[in-house]
């Protein structure tokens, strides 16, 4: 059983939390890792990080359109009067339509000459599987590429489109980091609860997803001791965390960041890193939609590790 928190505004005039204590005994220092391993790990990671955001079709900064698809037909091309534009460089007036039935999307390509993934020619109507199951459709038209995207927890379908030949795609560079620093490195219990929960999170679209946690990750910092709702389904591999704290208003993207901490141990125990706290997609382009930090993990701490917004967002 899974119970459901409601949806509730992270930027409403909420107090920040602060947990209280609840975890007694012995307090685990993180795993010793030298300076130079530190920041040589965490260089092959940030470059990592950045050389994704220019792969598609999960690079952002490659992404060219983001619309919600309404029940019935979807008629989308380059003409100006459609509500699905596409660039007319590589559509033409009328590419397609896209007509979403009960959940299920069907291209009728018209006048494009569409392809596969595999290059293979879309020769007539065809179902396009959204990405979040097994095996998503990709198309490609021109140098555009394009599929359906499914929000988790939602019955919203989208179309998503990239431009291969995107001018940021050579040029692209992630903003500035904290220093790398070891003191950003805490170990932390989880805390789990009786049964998982599925928080409803505000996105940046107005909409809201669901994410499903399994408990809260607690850790001390600065003498206190500190919560953050973690989120991870029974497949996780990683816990998925997103957080605000007061370097949004100022260093960092106002919305929040996002972080991957790593699963805990038999004991109960892992290690959080915020030096590798990033950006969400949304700070790259406009076409996301990235979900917002619920209350609950808006941290009384003043964070200088990680990612830090960009001087100019570009959109």
């Amino acid at each position: 059983m899974v119970t459901k928190m409601p949806s509730r505004n992270p930027f409403l005039a909420l107090p920040l939390l602060a947990a209280t204590a609840a975890c007694s005994g012995p307090w685990p220092e993180p795993s010793v890792v030298s300076r130079e391993e530190l920041a040589a790990d965490h260089e092959t990671w940030r470059l990592e990080r950045e050389g994704k955001q220019t792969i598609p079709p999960g690079g952002p900064v490659l992404w060219v359109g983001l619309w919600e698809l309404a029940e019935g037909p979807n008629p989308f091309g380059s003409d100006p009067e459609l509500a699905i534009q596409l660039p007319e460089e590589d559509a033409p007036p009328l590419a397609g339509i896209l007509r979403l039935f009960e959940g299920r999307v069907r291209l009728d390509p018209a006048a494009a000459d569409f392809v596969l993934e595999d290059g293979s020619p879309v020769a007539g109507e065809i179902e396009l599987d959204n990405d979040r199951s097994e095996k998503p459709a990709l198309l490609r038209l021109g140098s555009l590429g394009m599929r359906i995207h499914a929000e988790r927890g939602t019955d919203r379908l989208w179309l998503r489109a990239w431009d291969e030949d995107h001018p940021m795609a050579d040029s692209f560079s992630l903003p500035p980091y904290y220093p790398v620093s070891g003191e950003w490195r805490v170990s932390a219990k989880l805390d789990p609860y009786s049964e998982p929960r599925v928080f409803e999170l505000a996105d940046v679209t107005q909409g809201t997803v669901e994410n499903e946690s399994p408990g809260e990750l607690l850790f001390r910092m600065d003498g206190r001791e500190h919560r953050l709702v973690a989120f991870a389904s029974a497949a996780s591999s990683s816990y998925f965390v997103s957080l605000w704290d007061s370097t949004a208003l100022v260093d960092t993207y106002q919305g929040g960041r996002y972080l991957r901490v790593p699963l805990a141990d038999s004991t109960g125990w892992t290690t959080i890193d915020f030096n590798r706290a990033y950006n969400p997609p949304c700070v790259f382009t406009p076409y996301s939609v990235c979900s917002l930090p619920p209350p609950e993990n808006r941290l009384a701490l003043h964070i200088r590790a990680g990612e830090q917004r960009p001087l100019d967002i570009g959109y």
